[in-house]
């Protein structure tokens, strides 16, 4: 299977060949390797991190668990060479398997599962969920698995919950527990199932990192077929976005073009191929040695260099519009969105926002400014995190959602092709 890169000057392109981007993507581990396979058909090469790496131009790449970033580096590259970074995250909030995952409950087969991130959790009830992710042998091998339709937390008939409608409360651990059957859980081996799935023997299997996926498919609808639904929009809008502007970026910029989709963020991205580790400044790093550059050098080149960090943000949403800012209300199809935040949990400053205003304006992209209502605090991305490791210039964007954190999230088709038209701006140098 090949793909063209999309064409941002078709709508429709686009949005078919994301919403393949989505369905090869039920976890941060298939993500980094469709990313990663549609780099391969581009011409980039994959590099390992424990061989040497070559210093002549090109375009390459390297992937650490649910992570990859690449990059293209010019020929006329030196050591002082600033970067342009679009920084995203693969991960999305849902549930992971737990140690001894087949349990049982009144004759039930049920999956053991942890929360992972901040998932809206009656958005997962009722829907039938796949398990995704990588299996490790013995060996150390990985396997990429998936399951397709296998699960669903079933939620209490109205009938035996009269309140249900006055106020739906969710126990975590007794009433998020997923049922893939009948029968008897000391005869069942959900991993060995897994690992049949992948062709190999479960005795095998000594670890693995398996999380819930929807199953149903992205889809258009609405008026003029403007509105898209899926599931994992937070945040592969980002990662496929910037990975269709690397594609089409011009090889012989004045900087180095790069795209980092670290995994975790959901968690607070404290891990090594989050970022709040050092796998950004790592490959940076390299890429700068491979160029001759210094102690000093290195640093000459951050400081004319700038990061995107590409997360999701909300739209307004019109059943509760007194939750958003009475001012700065963005309402989806209005473009992309300029994220701001007093305190910093978003990384925009005014210098920041005036690229922003470039780029967009160069691609002939609307935008919106999002600030949140005082009363409700917004959370935070890997930009603050970047800015504050690397000391490089950061600036939070995103697509606007509905449903953020819910099994299925809602954009507007208008505003994902507008942040990958104004990203490949920024990476033609706007």
């Amino acid at each position: 299977m090949t793909n063209a890169p999309a064409r941002t000057d078709s709508v429709a392109e686009y949005i078919e060949d994301f919403a393949r981007f989505i369905a090869a993507s039920p976890s941060s581990y298939h993500a980094a390797a469709e990313v990663a396979r549609r780099l391969d058909d581009a011409g980039f090469s994959r590099l390992k991190e424990s061989a040497e790496w070559p210093t002549e131009a090109g375009k390459r790449y390297v992937v650490r668990d649910g992570a990859v970033i690449a990059w293209n580096q010019p020929m006329a590259s030196a050591s002082i060479t600033p970067f342009r970074i679009l920084g995203a995250h693969t991960d999305s909030p849902g549930f992971k398997l737990k140690p001894k995952p087949t349990i049982g409950s009144h004759g039930w087969l049920q999956a053991g599962v942890e929360i992972y991130g901040g998932p809206l959790l009656n958005s997962w009830l009722d829907r039938e969920l796949e398990l995704a992710g990588r299996l490790v042998t013995r060996d150390g091998r990985e396997y990429l698995v998936r399951t397709g339709p296998f699960l669903r937390i079933p939620q209490l008939a109205i009938h035996l919950d009269r309140d249900a409608n006055a106020g739906l409360t969710l126990d975590r651990q007794r009433h998020t527990t997923p049922v893939f059957g009948v029968g008897d859980a000391s005869q069942a081996d959900l991993i060995g199932h897994l690992a049949h799935i992948a062709g190999i023997d479960g005795w095998a299997v000594a670890g693995y990192d398996i999380l819930t996926a929807d199953t149903q498919e992205p889809r258009r609808f609405g008026l003029a077929d403007s509105l898209f639904a899926a599931g994992r929009m937070d945040n592969l809008s980002s990662v496929y976005a910037g990975l269709v502007a690397l594609l089409g970026a011009p090889e012989d910029a004045d900087h180095i073009n790069v795209l980092a989709a670290f995994d975790h963020e959901e968690l607070g991205s404290n891990s090594r191929s989050g970022a709040s580790g050092p796998m950004l400044d790592d490959v940076l790093s390299r890429i700068g040695a491979g160029l001759g550059a210094s102690v000093s050098d290195k640093l000459r080149a951050y400081a004319d260099s700038w990061c995107l960090s590409a997360d999701a943000g909300h739209s307004v949403h019109p059943n509760y519009a007194e939750k958003h800012d009475p001012v700065n209300q963005p309402v989806m199809g209005s473009g992309p969105l300029l994220k701001i935040n007093a305190n910093q949990r978003y990384s925009t400053d005014a210098a920041g926002a005036a690229l922003w205003a470039r780029a967009c304006a160069a691609a002939d992209v609307s935008y919106s400014e999002f600030v949140s209502n005082n009363t409700v605090p917004c959370g935070s991305t890997i930009g603050p995190l970047t800015a504050t490791r690397l000391g490089i210039r950061v600036l939070d964007v995103g697509v606007p959602l509905l449903s953020m954190h819910s099994a299925r999230e809602l954009a507007h088709v208008n505003d994902l092709v507008g942040l990958s038209r104004a990203i490949g701006s920024f990476f033609a140098g706007a």
